[in-house]
């Protein structure tokens, strides 16, 4: 097949600042994730998902679990748990793999939250054309 790339992983969907709720070192293991987050960023459960600690630097790659909607919850079980401390902030990258010509056909969502983790804008990147969007939101108190 003359001129084909392969495939290349994209990131498709962010959780920007997130504030980590809860840390479960009891746990077998995954980020639990409120799930309307889960649902903005276009990410899905068990997907596998890196999170970086702004705070310490740490890095950690596991899968995604649904937390109730509306509860704000980030939380980091099992070892994970050893790396992440509740109060610090961190950012959540979902990446797809697509094959390479298609790439830019790829949509990518950035959900900003607050400090309780709820949703205050999303942008949708528009890699085709070089543009993005954003919609803001004024969280509930």
């Amino acid at each position: 097949m003359d001129g084909y790339l392969g495939t290349i992983s994209i990131c498709h969907a962010k959780i920007h600042r997130a504030t980590v709720t809860m840390a479960r070192k009891d746990y077998k293991g995954s980020i639990t994730i409120d799930a309307d987050l889960v649902r903005a960023a276009g990410m899905v459960p068990h997907q596998y998902v890196n999170i970086t600690n702004l705070d310490r630097g740490d890095f950690w790659r596991t899968y995604v679990m649904l937390g109730e909607p509306g509860s704000g919850i980030i939380c980091l079980n099992g070892t994970a748990a050893w790396h992440f401390s509740p109060g610090e902030k961190i950012i959540i990258l979902a990446e797809t793999w697509v094959p390479y010509e298609k790439a830019r056909m790829v949509r990518p969502k950035v959900v900003f939250v607050d400090d309780k983790n709820r949703i205050t804008e999303i942008e949708t990147h528009d890699l085709e054309n070089e543009t993005s969007t954003s919609e803001r939101f004024t969280p509930k108190a």
